[in-house]
């Protein structure tokens, strides 16, 4: 692999290094320090686009999605691992790496695929925004989109207060989402025995062109290109010892927080996917694809009158929390790729309009039906441009030269190619299903 230097400046320059990591005592404290990127990472595998698909999934095939759910998650653990491995061991995050070791044209490439992932994404935020607030509020989906603009203003006020304040707050989001769906799940009361059936691959999924296409969408929302960009941004938030040793523990301890953050979006993503199939498809209505209808329906096939009014507290929920996670992700990959820093508000202004201008013509036009719609295909775009991030990041981190002394043993590399493989696979899959 060709080498170069790195980027001069960092990117996310006003968090690195910005927590502090004791330096002795027992191990459960240094990794309390290391908690919180995964949670931030987390929020983008249970973001509004999520929600859509397994909705679909859930009402359409019942529980035989859920071993696709399982799966994406098992390979987002993977390569949310090796996120983390390049910014501790190489001292760069994804983009600066593409930076550092491709030509300029293959960069250029790679960063305007990321950014079609970030809009993409952004996407699913206003949607998701815009449907809760509607929702709640009754405030038309064109209103709510405009509304989402907004946002741009909270994003830089948590900012102001550090790293360690804008985690606490997404932390704190993610359970009362995780709430509200303990709650829907209870009074649901699925079938635990077939739920855990649907862990099992069925050969359905790949013969089947509508499943298929569902769970490339499931793929795409659950295993995000712009998270693997941001992980390996803020894990060096952490002050950890940079000496061989240091390195190593923090290696470890950031990779059991991101595997234990997306185990609990695991149980969210699954919630959701359980309460359509129990709701939805054993009452026969397989036809249930939009997040508005599935709000409307909820109280009256359940019977009790909270079950939809927190299903929406919940969707707007998830909304924010992609938004702060969204945000940075878009800041670390433009700095990390062209090594230019604009003003965040600046930055995300251009991201939310390049997501407006889709949204309000398709609520305009198709109304809610459309906005779910979009949402899908929204995710199925972000799986497309997934193979971009995954296949130089697992290169990376293969490489001696790269990592420091901290490449992937050979265990973890065959694992890391062999999901990519997969990724690389069902994409071609869905292409060809489609042409």
């Amino acid at each position: 692999m060709p080498s170069a230097a790195p980027s001069p400046r960092r990117s996310f320059a006003e968090g690195f290094r910005s927590v502090a990591v004791p330096k002795g005592g027992p191990w459960w404290r240094r990794f309390a320090a290391f908690a919180g990127p995964g949670y931030l990472v987390a929020v983008g595998y249970m973001d509004p686009g999520n929600w859509a698909t397994d909705i679909a999934g859930g009402s359409a095939f019942g529980y035989t999605l859920l071993s696709v759910v399982l799966l994406s998650s098992l390979m987002a653990i993977v390569l949310q691992g090796l996120a983390a491995r390049l910014g501790i061991a190489a001292g760069l995050d994804l983009a600066q790496a593409c930076r550092a070791h491709y030509p300029q044209p293959v960069t250029a490439v790679l960063w305007l695929l990321c950014e079609l992932a970030i809009i993409a994404c952004d996407l699913a935020e206003v949607l998701g925004t815009a449907i809760a607030l509607q929702l709640l509020f009754g405030l038309p989906l064109v209103g709510g989109v405009a509304i989402t603009a907004l946002d741009v203003f909270v994003i830089l006020a948590l900012q102001r207060f550090g790293f360690r304040k804008i985690e606490a707050v997404i932390v704190a989001l993610l359970l009362v989402i995780a709430s509200c769906f303990l709650f829907e799940l209870i009074v649901a009361g699925p079938n635990l025995g077939d739920a855990a059936r649907g862990l099992v691959p069925s050969p359905s999924i790949l013969t089947d062109p509508a499943r298929l296409y569902l769970a490339i969408g499931i793929l795409g929302a659950t295993v995000m290109p712009h998270n693997l960009y941001l992980h390996s941004s803020i894990v060096q938030t952490r002050a950890f010892a940079e000496h061989q040793g240091g390195k190593a523990e923090a290696i470890k301890l950031a990779t059991l927080d991101s595997s234990i953050a997306l185990g609990f979006a695991f149980f969210i993503n699954a919630a959701i996917l359980v309460l359509a199939a129990a709701t939805f498809h054993v009452a026969g209505r397989t036809d249930v694809a939009d997040i508005g209808e599935a709000h409307r329906l909820l109280s009256p096939m359940l019977g009790v009158g909270a079950a939809s009014a927190v299903f929406a507290i919940a969707l707007l929920a998830s909304g924010q929390n992609s938004t702060v996670t969204g945000t940075l992700a878009g800041q670390i990959v433009m700095e990390g790729f062209l090594d230019l820093r604009m003003p965040v508000w600046l930055r995300r202004m251009v991201t939310r309009l390049l997501a407006l201008v889709p949204a309000l013509v398709v609520v305009a036009i198709a109304g809610d039906r459309g906005a779910t719609q979009l949402l899908v295909f929204s995710q199925v775009v972000l799986s497309l441009q997934l193979p971009f991030a995954v296949v130089p990041l697992v290169r990376f981190t293969g490489s001696a030269e790269v990592m420091n002394g901290f490449a992937s043993p050979a265990w973890l590399r065959i694992v890391a190619w062999a999901i990519t493989a997969v990724i690389i696979a069902l994409n071609l899959t869905l292409l060809w299903s489609m042409l």
